[in-house]
């Protein structure tokens, strides 16, 4: 063991008992190691385990090597920023021991670097502190840290947080003086007293909207919804002052107040362009907050926004930046406020942050210096994407926005896919010993290996999902889903989940589907999950719907939540966010797009309908064609015709509008890099037609010998179980 007199030092740790008893600990020329045969305890073997384990975790962060050497620079694990530790934590805790050169923190790690002015109280330190739990909140206010320390030939030199601003942001420091700021406090607490019924309340942050309501999702507002009252007569004073001294030309109309408790923040964005004018202002009140700023190139520019300061975004940090806040507790800030010094880090607590945001809105489009961001110049310069009227361009439109999309995302989609889904699995564990099963539409074969006691083949038109399946032992093979190169009722039962929606005319649709029974005998079962229209039932938001929950970084999750990060244009709003969607798998024509299953479900059987069935028979009995809302126009379908309309770009996380639309996916460089084949856009549109209540159903009957066992909505998803009627 590296610390002589360890075990009188375990427990007995307080601030007096060491500052009288420091000098008297005998300093040895190197720190000592156990003894040949002498056993070690047990708190004795995991301080050292612990110590390996730190200085492994330094090398390979840092590059540095520690010392068996003593000497005055310290490594301390478990002291740092990313712990919850900060600067002045360190300083009371190390100062007891002599006196201290420097601290050095550094941004997001788990350790700290102390150096003394001598070796003596190094040592003396390192033999006091090394592997001791400190006492919460009497030593440290960070709960379950345990210190584990090592020697270094030197101390690395600090990091201080850039200064800079993204281009075109302004920040004006203690613009209000405390007394407003308490005025604005007051107001919105009275407010929010007075509206407690009516009062949002994000999961992210409690939230009120003044002029007009700020629609997030598509960060858009509704100009024919003016709200009543317009903006608060409180703020004049704060707007009368910013015109007046030039900041500003246009008097904002639009005002969100925004009030969030410590380890909340907002999810990194871009404001979308088109609802509003350039120059959008956030007043900070209450406590302190870092806003990250991130350029498309990389660039990182994090901002303290003090109480009392506000910022007006212009120019490229309004329409080019992202902005945001990290839902943390405390923030990494200079140890000191001197402008243009190489301070080191400290961490500080936020308290409860009171944001006043001011937009103008805009009535025409938007004309700035930057389309690629821009919604209205990406609008006017997209080429429309339209309905096929015919087979060959339905083939086209398929291999282009499902097919060809695939094969790009395949090692990213597969990567968000790795959780199989309940009510799958249920079928699948229900197949009799021996049983043949088709997965039709494998993606990345998650279902192939359920079931232990059957045999399972899949297959899939993207070669690159196949390709992953083989990696996985499975049996697969490519094929086009309208045509599966298998004999007519070899299988006992057949999957086709998350498919039948990418085909873009009913014919193909139920085309699918007949593929999927003629491969079954008869008696066989198949089930079948598509995504539906209704992504709200009963006055239940399906998973897409709900705000996703932010997590941190490297966490693991069952649903595409936490593992596609996404890009997408909202409504013209580039919008960095975790999306949650559907889980699509490419087949053929076919490739797939459910929501995650859960275990909550609406069920009908062919034995007890539910009241809805009747809309099944109105619907399939009916002469009049059903009307499809598709863009901004209507069109008719009769018979599967469809005529020629515009596809929609869909608003993720919002309710379907129509039922045929082209639904985002954004590849990320870094997983671009590891896929099989590599194109030039970032952002990809994958055609979906989601069904309506019902819609499978009726698709279904339309086939010969076929009964509908079972039929369900299951979070998102219109879902049945087939059987093939034997033959007559």
């Amino acid at each position: 063991m590296y610390i002589e007199n360890y075990n009188q030092m375990i427990g007995h740790y307080n601030h007096a008992h060491y500052l009288k008893h420091s000098m008297s600990w005998r300093v040895n020329s190197k720190m000592s190691a156990p003894v040949r045969g002498e056993k070690m305890t047990k708190a004795e073997r995991k301080a050292l385990r612990k110590q390996v384990k730190s200085k492994h975790t330094l090398l390979k962060h840092e590059g540095i090597e520690t010392s068996s050497t003593p000497s005055k620079h310290l490594f301390v694990a478990n002291a740092g920023l990313g712990n919850g530790v900060s600067r002045d934590e360190v300083d009371s805790i190390f100062n007891w021991f002599g006196e201290i050169a420097d601290i050095v923190l550094l941004p997001e790690k788990p350790y700290a670097f102390v150096e003394y002015t001598s070796v003596d109280a190094a040592v003396a330190a390192c033999q006091a502190m090394h592997g001791r739990k400190l006492k919460c909140p009497e030593e440290i206010s960070t709960p379950g840290i345990t210190f584990y320390i090592s020697f270094m030939e030197k101390v690395p030199p600090p990091i201080s947080i850039v200064s800079a601003l993204p281009h075109g942001l302004i920040y004006l420091e203690e613009f209000i003086t405390e007394e407003e700021e308490q005025d604005f406090l007051e107001f919105f607490k009275t407010q929010d007293a007075d509206c407690a019924d009516t009062q949002k309340t994000l999961k992210h942050r409690k939230v009120k909207h003044y002029g007009f309501e700020f629609i997030y999702g598509p960060n858009n507002v509704d100009l024919e919804k003016p709200l009543e009252g317009g903006i608060p007569t409180v703020c004049d004073g704060l707007l009368d002052k910013l015109m007046a001294k030039g900041y500003i030309q246009q008097r904002p109309d639009q005002l969100t107040i925004n009030q969030y408790e410590p380890g909340q923040g907002i999810p990194p964005h871009v404001d979308t362009h088109s609802p509003f004018e350039d120059g959008l202002i956030s007043l900070s009140l209450g406590s302190q907050a870092v806003m990250d700023f991130r350029h498309p190139d990389g660039r990182h520019l994090p901002v303290v926004l003090q109480p009392r300061s506000v910022i007006i975004m212009t120019g490229e940090s309004r329409y080019l930046w992202t902005h945001g806040i990290t839902p943390r507790k405390a923030d990494v800030v200079s140890a000191s406020s001197t402008e243009g010094s190489q301070d080191s880090l400290t961490l500080v607590s936020r308290g409860v942050r009171t944001s006043f945001t001011f937009r103008k809105t805009r009535s025409g489009p938007c004309q700035c210096k930057f389309p690629e961001q821009c919604d209205s110049q990406k609008k006017s310069s997209q080429e429309n994407i339209l309905l096929p009227k015919s087979e060959q361009e339905a083939a086209q439109l398929e291999n282009k926005h499902v097919h060809e999309v695939y094969e790009e995302i395949a090692g990213h989609f597969s990567g968000t896919r790795h959780t199989p889904w309940p009510r799958v699995v249920e079928f699948l564990t229900s197949l009799p010993d021996g049983a043949l099963l088709a997965d039709i539409g494998c993606g990345n074969g998650k279902y192939l290996g359920i079931n232990k006691n059957i045999f399972s083949i899949g297959c899939d038109r993207s070669f690159n999902l196949v390709k992953i399946c083989e990696e996985r032992g499975h049996e697969v093979f490519v094929c086009d889903a309208l045509s599966v190169p298998l004999r007519d009722g070899v299988a006992d039962a057949c999957i086709s989940i998350a498919v039948v929606h990418h085909m873009s005319t009913q014919e193909r649709r139920q085309h699918a589907i007949q593929e999927v029974l003629r491969v079954l005998r008869p008696g066989g079962k198949a089930l079948i999950y598509v995504w539906a229209l209704e992504q709200e039932l009963h006055k239940v938001k399906s998973n897409y719907l709900k705000e996703i929950k932010m997590k941190q970084r490297g966490q693991q999750s069952d649903s595409e939540v936490e593992n596609n990060e996404t890009v997408v244009v909202e409504n013209g709003s580039q919008v960095v966010q975790k999306v949650s969607g559907p889980d699509t798998q490419c087949v053929g024509t076919l490739a797939g797009c459910c929501q995650e299953n859960q275990s909550q479900t609406s069920t009908k059987t062919a034995a007890g309908q539910e009241s809805r069935d009747s809309s099944v028979n109105e619907s399939n009995s009916s002469e009049k064609p059903h009307q499809v809302k598709v863009g901004e126009m209507n069109c008719h379908t009769e018979s599967g015709a469809i005529s020629q309309k515009i596809l929609a770009v869909h608003v993720n996380r919002t309710k379907f509008e129509q039922p045929d639309l082209l639904v985002p996916w954004h590849l990320k460089e870094k997983e671009k890099r590891d896929q099989t084949t590599v194109g030039d856009s970032k952002l990809f549109h994958r055609y979906y037609h989601v069904f309506e209540e019902g819609e499978l159903e009726v698709l279904c009957q339309k086939i010969p010998k076929v009964r509908i066992v079972e039929s369900y909505y299951d979070k998102g998803n219109w879902c049945a179980i087939l059987m093939k009627e034997n033959d007559a």
